[in-house]
C-alpha cells in the first residue's frame, strides 16, 4: 500500500451549485493526486458529463495519441445532475479513446457510483499515465490513495467489488471495477458497477492497461441546489407524470411490450420475447427465426425467468425498476439487466432461456460487454466451422454449443491461445490480424465495432442516419422518442398524437399522421430526407443533453412519451445550477459539445467513409438515395460533405478556435467539392416494385413485429 499527498488548486471559494466544482488529476505513473477546481464557466458552456469530457480531450489529447499510450486520459465522471434529487441522474460516464475504434469512446453505468462521487466532492476523476504496478483508487471525501492491488489480480470484476468493501471496512462504499478482460486489454472488456456496467468501447481494456483495477468511492458531503422549492415543485410535476404513465402504459397494439412503460425497458419484468426472438438476428447476427415464439416456448421461459429472479432493483433515486438481482440453480447471484438477457443464448443460437443465466454470471466477473461479446463467440464458432481455427487451436473445447461458448468465453478473457488472443481483439480486430476479407466475417460492424444483432428489411432513413453518424456506435444508445415504425390505423396515429406533450414542434405530429407501413408516405423515401434529418437530430440533441446531465436516457432520450424532454430540462437545469437557460440556450450548448465531439473525431481521422451502416444491414438498398440522404443530413448539421464541421458553424457555437486548428491540421478545407449541392433527381424507380401494397416482401403481424425488423 502507498499513499500519494494531495495538492489543491483553488481560485477562491464561491458556491457552486448543482456540481462539486472540483475534479481529481491522478497522475498513475508517479502517484501525484490533485484535486482542482473547475472553471464555473465551463459548465455555462458544455454542462457537464460528456459535454465537459469532450473539451478535456480535445485540449489534452493529440490526436495522434492512441488508447494504450500513456498520454491517453481514462476519465471518470458524473453528470451535471448526479447526486441531487433529479429522477433517474446516476450516470457514471467513462470516457477515452477505444482500442477498438480508435475514436473517443463513452461507455455509461447506472447504479450509484456517480452520485457517491458527488457526495465525496468531485465532478470528475482524470487519469493519465499508468501504474508501475497494479492498484485501486480509494476516494473518501477529501482523503484520496493509490493501494496497492496485487492481491486482487485475477479476481471477478463482481467479486473484487465486495473484497474492497470488506477491505475498507466500508460496507457502503461504491465501487466500479475490471475482470480478466479488462486486465489483458480485450477489446470488449467493461467496467463493472453494481446492476451496471460501461460497456461499449472496450474502456475497461484501457483501465487494465493503466493499471487500475477498481475505483472505490465514498462520500459525505452536500450538493446544493440554487433554487430547492423551485426545483422540489418541477419533481412533483415529474413525479405525477411518472406515477401517471405506470398506471397508464401505452396500448401495445402498435409498441413492443418493453416500449409501453416510462424508464428503461423493462426486459426482467417481462417475459414476452416474440419481438427479440423473431425479430433480431441469431447466430453471427445473420439469420432470422421468423416463426420462433410459441405458447410453449412463452411457458418454458415463463418458468425460468420466475424461478430466477430474486428481486427487483433500481439505480440511485429511480422511480423504476429495470434490473434484478438473478440465482439460476446452482449459479452465483448477480444483478442482470436489459437485454443482456438474451444476447448469448441468440449467439449460441440455444432456446433454453437458463443458458443465458448461466453464462452471464461468468461474463460479469471476467467483465465483458453482453453487446459485442456474444457476436464474437459465435464469429469464433463460424470460424471454426469454415477451418480458418484448426484442430489444434480447438484442442481441449467441448463438443457442444454451451460448452463451446464457455470455452471460449474464457480464452478470451484471459487472451489464452490463438483462439483466445485474436477473439479478444472483436470481430473487426480479429479478423483483419487474420488477414481476412472486410466484411465476410465481421459484417455487423460500423466504425469497427460490433452492432445489434439485427438484419433489417427495408432501409429505413431513420435508422441509416442514426447508425452512420452517432458518436455512440451502437444504435441502442441512439434511438430515442420517435416509434419504431408506424402505426397500420389512422385512428391509432391520431390518439398517440393528442397527448404527446414531448415534441419540439407540432409539425412532428403532421410527419407521425402522414407515415404509412406502405405506399408512397412509407420507407425508404417517407419520412423525407428533410424529415429525417430534423427527427434524427432532435433525437440525438436529446441524448446529448441527458449523457451531460447524467439522466438515463431511459427517462428522457430513449424511451416514448418519457418523464424528460425539451420543454422541461431547463427547468431542471436552472432550478439545480442557477443559471437562466431557455430552450434555444440548451440547445446551443449541447450542440455546441456535439461539434466539437464531431471535431475531435475527425482530429483522429473520421470521415464520411467510415459512416457506412454494414452492406447487408438492410435486404433492401438505394445507395443514390442514401448518399443524398447522409449528404443532407451533413447540411443540415452544418457539416461539409466529407462530415466535418464547417467554420461558419464552429463560430456559430462559439468554437472558433476550434476552426482554426482544423485548418492548420489540413482537415477543414475550403474545396467547392465539399459543399453540398441537392440531387432532387435521384430516381424512386428502383424500389417501387417493394413501395406497392401486395407486393412487399415484409409482413406486418396484427401483433406488431416491427416492419423494420421484418
Amino acid at each position: 500500500m502507498f499513499y500519494c499527498i494531495e495538492k489543491i488548486y483553488q481560485r477562491g471559494w464561491n458556491m457552486r451549485y448543482a456540481e462539486a466544482g472540483y475534479n481529481l488529476e491522478i497522475d498513475l505513473a508517479t502517484g501525484n493526486i490533485e484535486k482542482v477546481e473547475t472553471d464555473p464557466k465551463l459548465m455555462e458552456l458544455h454542462l457537464g458529463g460528456l459535454g465537459t469530457d469532450v473539451k478535456i480531450h480535445y485540449d489534452r489529447v493529440p490526436p495522434e495519441t492512441q488508447a494504450f499510450d500513456p498520454e491517453n486520459l481514462l476519465i471518470f465522471s458524473a453528470g451535471l445532475l448526479c447526486g441531487t434529487p433529479t429522477f433517474s441522474a446516476n450516470r457514471m460516464l467513462v470516457s477515452t479513446i477505444s482500442p477498438q475504434t480508435g475514436l473517443l469512446c463513452y461507455p455509461m453505468a447506472g447504479g450509484f457510483w456517480a452520485s457517491e462521487l458527488k457526495y465525496a466532492g468531485y465532478d470528475k476523476v482524470i487519469m493519465r499515465n499508468k501504474s508501475p504496478k497494479l492498484v485501486y483508487i480509494y476516494i473518501n471525501n477529501d482523503k484520496v490513495e493509490l493501494r496497492d492491488a496485487a492481491h486482487l489480480k485475477g479476481k471477478g470484476a463482481l467479486e473484487v467489488q465486495d473484497l474492497i468493501r470488506e477491505e475498507l471496512n466500508e460496507p457502503d462504499a461504491q465501487v466500479s471495477a475490471i475482470g480478466l478482460a479488462g486486465e489483458n486489454r480485450c477489446f470488449g472488456a467493461s467496467i463493472e458497477q453494481s446492476k451496471s456496467s460501461a460497456s461499449r468501447g472496450g474502456a475497461g481494456a484501457v483501465m487494465g492497461d493503466k493499471n487500475v483495477k477498481a475505483i472505490a468511492v465514498r462520500g459525505t458531503k452536500d450538493i446544493y441546489l440554487a433554487n430547492g422549492p423551485e426545483f422540489m415543485k418541477q419533481l412533483k410535476i415529474l413525479a405525477d407524470w411518472i406515477d401517471h404513465r405506470n398506471h397508464n402504459p401505452l396500448p401495445n397494439k402498435n409498441i413492443m411490450t418493453i416500449h409501453t412503460g416510462v424508464g428503461s425497458p423493462q426486459a426482467m419484468k417481462i417475459v414476452d420475447e416474440k419481438w427479440h426472438t423473431q425479430g433480431f438476428a441469431w447466430g453471427n447476427s445473420r439469420r432470422r427465426r421468423k416463426t420462433f415464439w410459441n405458447d410453449e416456448i412463452e411457458k418454458q421461459w415463463t418458468e425460468v425467468q420466475t424461478k430466477a429472479l430474486r428481486r427487483f432493483i433500481s439505480c440511485f433515486n429511480c422511480p423504476q425498476q429495470c434490473g434484478a438481482l438473478i440465482t439460476h440453480e446452482d449459479t452465483p447471484r448477480y444483478m442482470a439487466k436489459c437485454f443482456s438477457k438474451l444476447s448469448y443464448m441468440f449467439a449460441a443460437e440455444i432456446d433454453e432461456q437458463g443458458f443465458n443465466w448461466e453464462i452471464l454470471e461468468p461474463a460479469f466477473q471476467y467483465g465483458f460487454d453482453s453487446f459485442s461479446t456474444p457476436q464474437v463467440l459465435a464469429m469464433g464458432v463460424e470460424l471454426r466451422k469454415d477451418g480458418i481455427f484448426t484442430d489444434e487451436d480447438w484442442e481441449g473445447c467441448p463438443t457442444d454449443i454451451a460448452g463451446t461458448f464457455f470455452w471460449l468465453l474464457d480464452k478470451m478473457a484471459r487472451r489464452e491461445g490463438r483462439v483466445g488472443d485474436l477473439l479478444a481483439d472483436g470481430c473487426y480486430g480479429a479478423c483483419r490480424r487474420l488477414g481476412l476479407p472486410e466484411g465476410k466475417y465481421d459484417h455487423n460492424n460500423i466504425k469497427k465495432h460490433e452492432q445489434m444483432c439485427v438484419k433489417l428489411g427495408m432501409m429505413d432513413p431513420l435508422y441509416y442516419l442514426m447508425y452512420a453518424t452517432n458518436e455512440k456506435v451502437s444504435i441502442t444508445q441512439m434511438e430515442g422518442n420517435w416509434p419504431q415504425e408506424p402505426f397500420r390505423e389512422m385512428a391509432d396515429r391520431e390518439e398517440f398524437v393528442k397527448d404527446w406533450p414531448h415534441l419540439p414542434d407540432d409539425r412532428f405530429k403532421k410527419w407521425f399522421l402522414d407515415w404509412e407501413p406502405r405506399g408512397e408516405f412509407a420507407n425508404p423515401f417517407y419520412p423525407t430526407k428533410e424529415i429525417s434529418a430534423e427527427l434524427v437530430d432532435w433525437m440525438e440533441m436529446l441524448h446529448n443533453i441527458d449523457d451531460a446531465l447524467g439522466i438515463c436516457c431511459g427517462m428522457g432520450s430513449f424511451c416514448l412519451k418519457p418523464a424528460y424532454h425539451i420543454h422541461n430540462y431547463t427547468k431542471f437545469i436552472n432550478a439545480a445550477t442557477g443559471l437562466n437557460l431557455d430552450e434555444d440556450g440548451l440547445r446551443k450548448a449541447v450542440n455546441r459539445s456535439r461539434n466539437l465531439h464531431r471535431a475531435l473525431q475527425n482530429r483522429r481521422g473520421l470521415r464520411r467513409k467510415d459512416e457506412v451502416p454494414p452492406k447487408d444491414h438492410w435486404k433492401h438498398r438505394f445507395p443514390e438515395y442514401e448518399y443524398e440522404l447522409l449528404s443532407y443530413y451533413y447540411n443540415f448539421k452544418g457539416w461539409n460533405m466529407d462530415a466535418i464541421p464547417t467554420r461558419k458553424r464552429l463560430e456559430e457555437l462559439d468554437l472558433g478556435y476550434v476552426a482554426d486548428d482544423l485548418e492548420k491540421r489540413g482537415i477543414l478545407k475550403d474545396d467547392p467539392d465539399l459543399i453540398y449541392v441537392p440531387n432532387d433527381n435521384v430516381s424512386r424507380e428502383e424500389s417501387s416494385i417493394y413501395l406497392q401494397d401486395g407486393q412487399s416482401d415484409f409482413y406486418i403481424p396484427d401483433d406488431h413485429v416491427s416492419r423494420k425488423e421484418g
